[in-house]
């Protein structure tokens, strides 16, 4: 087979659809030596994954500036471009791919989740309006759907009416890097980035679905009990920081919050490794693979019951309901004062992020392709 992937999330920024990417072109260039890939985006990089694959490149219109270039070579150029190439398969990770016009080759999508569907509000209104314009489209056009958890499996079939043979659930993985470290090299990491010697830690971009002022009030409530820990967030700005900066200041906690941006992988796992505990407040999430990096570093952690993130850490978490803050403040102490109850969601996460390796969702991932190719 000639395969297509639309790498350009890789290329664009390292969010979690360049992540998940990157991890199944890495993994299936392992296990795969009788498929031919092309890695298809929009311009020359130098990002390591292109020095082992085939290359389509198919340039962006230079007469559309700004955002919309990247949306009019996603939704026009791209697929239109496309049916020139001889590809049996094309696979795009994101959920807005390019198949809205008619086209040769066989197309699976990745549906990671319908947050801008399901909670609109916490979304721009042109990312908002192209799911409702696009999505439905993209998926009738489809051969295969793959999706993360059962979670969003369910929301495809209750939000878009997408029958249940129509989906195959791959879950994510977790990187190898993630592991415990020794005591010297998490303390030279913390003297180097400046961190104290007791923290809270939590990973994602600063978004509104990541719940952070809701995060910061719980904080600022257990400390008023005698919390002495830092706080600790780490991710770049992506959309709606002004109420998590403005909360900021009104709790007066400009001090005992860091922030740090992104960070490489290494200093991920640092960041994890010395972290007292882990907390993931999400209001809604498709996967979730922070918790599972946190446990596969020996931290406990506390994340949200909602959506898919019960499914993936099962018993190795402590649950909460990220809108009351009353309760994750309470959660926060009662983890940090229990040494049992920590040394136990420990054990447990390290048996649960064992379950979640990125080598089984390219095994899966390649499963698919042969099944729409063989259709």
């Amino acid at each position: 087979m000639d395969i297509g992937i639309v790498s350009s999330f890789i290329d664009e920024f390292s969010g979690g659809i360049g992540v998940y990417t990157h991890q199944i072109l890495k993994n299936l260039y392992k296990m795969d030596k009788q498929n031919d890939y092309h890695l298809i985006h929009s311009s020359k990089s130098d990002h390591d994954i292109y020095s082992q694959y085939n290359e389509i490149i198919i340039p962006q219109n230079r007469f559309i500036k700004g955002w919309g270039q990247q949306m009019f070579w996603r939704y026009f150029t791209l697929p239109w471009n496309l049916k020139k190439y001889n590809l049996d398969v094309v696979h795009d990770p994101y959920e807005l791919g390019p198949f809205t016009f008619k086209q040769p080759f066989r197309k699976v999508i990745t549906v990671h989740d319908l947050g801008p569907l399901i909670l609109p509000e916490l979304f721009k209104e042109g990312d908002v309006l192209l799911h409702r314009l696009l999505l439905k489209k993209t998926i009738e056009k489809a051969d295969k759907i793959i999706t993360v958890s059962y979670n969003s499996q369910r929301d495809l079939m209750d939000y878009l009416n997408v029958p249940e043979e129509d989906i195959e659930i791959i879950y994510n993985g977790v990187d190898d890097i993630f592991q415990p470290l020794d005591e010297k090299t998490v303390e030279g990491l913390k003297n180097r980035l400046g961190l104290p010697d007791e923290f809270i830690l939590s990973v994602g971009g600063l978004h509104p679905i990541k719940n952070i002022p809701r995060l910061l009030q719980a904080y600022y409530m257990a400390r008023k009990n005698g919390l002495r820990h830092k706080l600790v967030l780490v991710g770049g700005v992506i959309d709606g920081a002004q109420e998590i900066f403005q909360t900021l200041r009104d709790l007066k906690l400009e001090n005992q919050v860091i922030f740090t941006g992104t960070v490489s992988n290494d200093d991920l796992v640092g960041l994890y490794n010395a972290a007292d505990i882990f907390i993931y407040p999400c209001l809604y999430a498709g996967f979730g693979i922070p918790p599972l990096e946190a446990m596969a570093c020996g931290t406990p952690v506390i994340t949200s019951c909602n959506s898919s993130l019960p499914e993936i850490v099962g018993d190795a978490a402590m649950l909460v309901d990220p809108y009351q803050i009353t309760d994750l403040a309470n959660t926060i102490k009662i983890l940090l004062d229990d040494r049992e109850l920590k040394n136990i969601l420990v054990k447990n996460g390290f048996k649960r992020s064992k379950m979640f390796n990125w080598k089984k969702t390219a095994y899966q991932t390649l499963k698919v392709y042969k099944e729409v190719y063989n259709y």
